[in-house]
């Protein structure tokens, strides 16, 4: 029998998640259909850009994805107190991103005078819409929704398009963080789409290697499908990956970016040559196939913010870090 969502998802435990979502139709969520011969690739996209611009509204960090043809992986992290010093303003502003508001926060927003209920009603609204917009269900709910009607009007049908709810993990140690992040990122070559971690598309490591997020492109597409309203946030990039004791723990994962892309490298050559996942011996290895060096990936890794600058579309809508010592002794196992 299933669990509550709360007895798996809990912040004190730990704020970091796995989370697996699938399509339950025999037409890929995306890819090339052989029996209709339609290809769903650029539903891809779809995915990738609506969970970057709702990280950006949520309290929510993304540490890893990966979209496949029938389902797709994200490693999140949870950051509830972000939303504690968000003033009213910035709950509405943010939550009209994707909901037309009542009309009391209409007025509110007009700058009409409200009666004494009429403030106690629009303070309980801004309450719960400050609860939401922390809430893991509330993130899948908005990404996981939209996709499915865009999904049903391009294959003009009803009816269900993911399979059951999605699955999450909870993730409690730097290591499960870590290996989860490792088998997200090595998903695609698993599945033999891609032969190394680099060439895969639509992966979060494919966007941490060479950053190229299109915003204006990401919110114009959302708009169209009715998915957003307005994006006025500013676009928050994947959870940076660093050691750096300028760093706070809370806003970064504890390994450098280098040592990561060497330590998902050596796991997919670690893997024997008859499994999926496999990283030929004769590829050289991750840092000089990239051809990087240290000085200039600092650099362009460091101004990736200052290249997606705020954008605002508007249309109407139609009717605690865990110890690494620790994480020596736990394990952390995951469904393909």
């Amino acid at each position: 029998m299933t669990r509550p969502r709360k007895e798996l998802v809990c912040i004190n435990n730990t704020p970091f998640y796995h989370i697996t979502s699938r399509c339950v139709r025999r037409t890929f969520l995306c890819g090339f259909d052989k029996h209709s011969g339609r290809n769903y690739e650029h539903r891809r996209q779809w995915i990738v850009n609506r969970i970057r611009l709702l990280s950006s509204i949520f309290t929510i960090d993304i540490c890893a994805y990966a979209v496949m043809s029938n389902h797709y992986h994200l490693t999140l992290k949870l950051n509830p107190e972000e939303a504690k010093n968000w003033s009213t303003d910035e709950v509405i502003q943010r939550w009209l991103n994707i909901y037309k508001g009542p009309k009391i926060v209409q007025r509110y927003q007009a700058g009409e005078s409200l009666t004494n209920e009429e403030n106690i009603t629009l303070k309980n609204t801004v309450r719960e819409w400050r609860r939401r917009l922390t809430a893991l269900d509330w993130f899948m709910k908005c990404l996981n929704e939209p996709i499915a009607r865009a999904a049903n009007k391009e294959d003009q049908c009803t009816g269900h398009f993911w399979q059951a709810r999605y699955k999450s993990q909870s993730l409690p140690t730097t290591e499960a963080v870590l290996s989860c992040m490792a088998y997200v990122d090595l998903n695609p070559v698993r599945a033999g789409i891609a032969d190394t971690p680099e060439t895969s598309n639509y992966t979060s490591i494919r966007e941490r290697i060479a950053p190229k997020f299109d915003l204006s492109i990401a919110v114009a597409e959302q708009v169209s499908q009715g998915a957003l309203n307005v994006f006025s946030c500013k676009l928050k990039p994947l959870l940076p990956l660093s050691t750096s004791t300028t760093d706070s723990a809370l806003h970064c994962i504890d390994i450098e970016l280098i040592h990561y892309l060497e330590l998902l490298d050596w796991t997919g050559r670690s893997i024997r040559k008859d499994k999926r996942g496999y990283i030929s011996e004769y590829n050289l290895p991750i840092l000089k196939r990239l051809s990087i060096k240290q000085e200039s990936w600092l650099l362009n890794t460091s101004s990736f913010e200052l290249r997606h600058p705020k954008i605002f579309v508007t249309q109407n809508r139609k009717p605690a870090r865990t110890d690494v010592q620790q994480s020596q002794h736990s394990t952390a196992r995951f469904a393909t």
